[in-house]
């Protein structure tokens, strides 16, 4: 094959001279080379549940069974579940194996208790942080063996932000007083482009105490808990199914408490549901105001 010629020095003046009037053409007419990206702050990628467990203490019996507790507190949900699983050992037995646990647990900051519950069970996420969790545990074996009671602790960090609140309560009225009754007025309203316009919402006033909230919004009616053919009501809480909430049309509910000679309080509730796509599991329950008696 025959070997390429090498360019002459009159080509190669030519192609500088192309070169260079073809610089200065690009830059008359405004073009210029796409700029490199200023370097700045990534988008924060989505925080991914998760959940962290800690050892958080052993419990031992007069025979030699032990039941080793972890405490473990989810991240990244909306919720702060807390459960404690632990593995027990009895002496002869193979082992270890898993045991069932139940209890109380209280989740603390800077020493102020911000969430306790059942366990296992959740509360509302206070957001990140370093939390002392105690926890009062009942451990069982199965088979049985080891039944040990006792108390255990841990510190775990929890990073993912709070939520930002979908939705908003707010009352305005009260306190209630015996003898009399109270009007209230509940402002529901939906902050966010996530979810869709329904939800409901409830005013549980205290059992036992005479407590009546009424309302005259056909949206919100005692609630029908019996068998049919039942019609018998309950007379202390009140269930309301909302439409049309929107961002920038909340919705008002007048309700007017009647109590008689004892004093009580009366909780309210949100419950709504954020479609994504065919999933299950996608509502959520918002604590409202609490009116007390004064």
């Amino acid at each position: 094959m025959p070997m390429p010629r090498p360019m002459s020095s009159t080509k190669l003046r030519a192609m500088r001279r192309a070169l260079v009037a073809g610089a200065v053409l690009f830059a008359a007419t405004g073009w210029s080379a796409p700029a490199a990206s200023a370097p700045g702050a990534a988008a924060p990628a989505p925080t991914t549940p998760s959940t962290l467990c800690v050892p958080a203490g052993t419990l031992r019996g007069d025979g030699g069974q032990r039941a080793s507790v972890s405490l473990c507190a989810t991240d990244g949900t909306p919720t702060l579940s807390v459960s404690a699983p632990a593995t027990c050992e009895l002496p002869g037995a193979d082992g270890p194996f898993t045991c069932l646990t139940s209890g109380r647990w209280t989740a603390r900051q800077n020493g102020r208790a911000v969430a306790t519950g059942l366990l296992p069970g959740g509360r509302d996420y206070p957001g990140p942080g370093t939390y002392d969790i105690t926890a009062t545990v009942h451990v069982r074996s199965t088979p049985a063996g080891v039944d040990l009671r006792g108390g255990v602790h841990a510190t775990l960090t929890l990073s993912a932000p709070k939520p930002e609140p979908t939705h908003r309560v707010e009352v305005d009225g009260g306190p209630l007083r015996p003898g009399t009754t109270t009007t209230l007025r509940y402002r529901v309203a939906r902050d966010s482009e996530k979810g869709d316009d329904s939800a409901r919402f409830g005013l549980i006033g205290e059992e036992g105490v005479g407590m009546k909230p009424a309302t005259s919004d056909a949206r919100c009616g005692n609630p029908l808990p019996g068998r049919h053919p039942s019609t018998a009501r309950t007379p202390h809480v009140l269930d309301c199914a909302l439409t049309g909430l929107q961002p920038g049309r909340p919705t008002t509910v007048t309700v007017r408490v009647s109590l008689k000679g004892t004093c009580g309080t009366v909780v309210s509730k949100l419950g709504y549901w954020i479609p994504q796509g065919q999933s299950l599991y996608t509502g959520g329950m918002l604590a409202g105001p609490t009116v007390g008696c004064g």
